[in-house]
């Protein structure tokens, strides 16, 4: 037998996981899944990078010098990759899922496997979560959706940097089934079941993380930056709360995790983008020279119209929109970092939540326990 059939062969008894969409973060968490004892089957829209994934694992474009599992094959066939998948994971342009979706509908209808969003975003036309979005297009019941959120920079993970994240769906089953089948040595998975706060911590940090972009390009220091991820931490955290979410939910990995690290990072496309717009230049400049897609940038407008409708007042994304609208300078981003009032205001939230580090302390306590014990069951977020 050849090889190849050889890893085949081998390949029988590992479960057989589904991933739509290879760019860098779907590539990544196939990878994870892969190094998890998985068989992954990547679906990449285009064919070459489909073949370049499957006979050369690699993905250049997007995870250069990367080496991907052999136990990592890809298609350009939407049906091959999710026939017999077990689990099935998006990651899709947040704009362009219910789209995607439509033709993945008919070969999901009859299995009950997980499906598990991998995406940060909202939808621009309708203001929904991408979780609402697959359980109105592939009509199934929310119990079999997941989402999977962190401090999660693809190509650090990509490299087996240790880092873990949150597995959350409104049942405890999906999510812990989702938690043990994406943990590996080097990525570590917490489960929780507040869905609409997981899902919308990675949304708002990519705002705030657009603003830190915006006055780092300008050329302000740690000072500032500082302030407008503390601040903007309250309004991620009054906005989810106003919404459904349990406010320790934004002060855990898919909150206050994925806020520090994707602020801090020159890998964060939506510090990228924030910076090239500090730097001067347009939305439209910006666009064209992102090679990846700033998940941030199409989701302010719903956002503010989601908040607006709350009642929950958001003075930094709300300067991020005057700057992608080019009626805000800028420099000006940070002097009105919260409020144009002459009239002291309370740190607390609107929500009266103070910051409470007790919750963050124990989420940190946990993450370095699980790491240090390497425990195969999924901890709690």
């Amino acid at each position: 037998m050849t090889p190849r059939g050889d890893l085949r062969r081998a390949e029988q008894g590992l479960p057989r996981i589904a991933v739509i969409g290879s760019g860098s973060w779907g590539t990544t968490f196939g990878k994870v899944l892969a190094d998890g004892g998985a068989h992954v089957v990547m679906w990449a829209r285009r064919a070459e990078l489909a073949h370049e994934i499957q006979e050369g694992h690699r993905n250049s474009e997007y995870l250069p010098g990367v080496n991907l599992p052999r136990t990592m094959s890809a298609t350009s066939h939407l049906s091959e990759a999710l026939d017999g998948a077990s689990q099935v994971y998006l990651a899709i342009s947040s704009q362009a899922l219910r789209q995607n979706l439509k033709a993945v509908r008919p070969l999901v209808a009859h299995t009950d496997a997980p499906i598990v969003s991998l995406m940060k975003g909202v939808e621009k036309r309708t203001g929904l979560r991408m979780s609402q979005v697959i359980e109105q297009e592939l009509h199934c019941d929310p119990a079999r959706i997941a989402v999977a959120s962190g401090p999660n920079l693809a190509l650090e993970i990509a490299r087996e940097q240790p880092t873990a994240a949150v597995i959350s769906s409104t049942s405890s089953e999906t999510a812990e089934a989702v938690a043990r089948r994406a943990r590996n040595s080097y990525f570590r998975t917490f489960v929780n079941t507040d869905v609409i706060g997981t899902e919308f911590g990675g949304v708002l940090k990519n705002l705030i993380a657009v603003a830190i972009g915006i006055v780092d390009g300008v050329g302000y220091g740690e000072n500032t930056k500082a302030s407008i991820i503390t601040r903007g931490l309250v309004e991620m955290t009054d906005f989810a709360v106003a919404y459904g979410a349990q406010p320790e939910t934004l002060q855990g990995l898919a909150g206050l995790g994925d806020l520090i690290a994707t602020c801090q990072s020159p890998l964060s496309r939506n510090n990228t983008a924030g910076r090239l717009l500090g730097q001067g230049y347009s939305f439209q400049d910006v666009v064209k020279q992102m090679n990846q897609t700033a998940e941030g940038l199409a989701s302010v407008a719903p956002v503010l119209q989601l908040a607006r409708e709350a009642g929950v007042q958001m003075p930094i994304v709300e300067q991020v929109k005057m700057v992608l609208d080019g009626t805000m300078n800028p420099r000006d981003i940070a002097p009105h970092l919260t409020t144009d009032d002459d009239q002291p205001t309370g740190e607390r939230t609107q929500h009266g939540q103070s910051s409470g580090g007790g919750a963050l302390r124990r989420t940190l306590q946990r993450a370095f326990d699980q790491f240090r014990h390497g425990r195969g069951s999924a901890a709690r977020d």
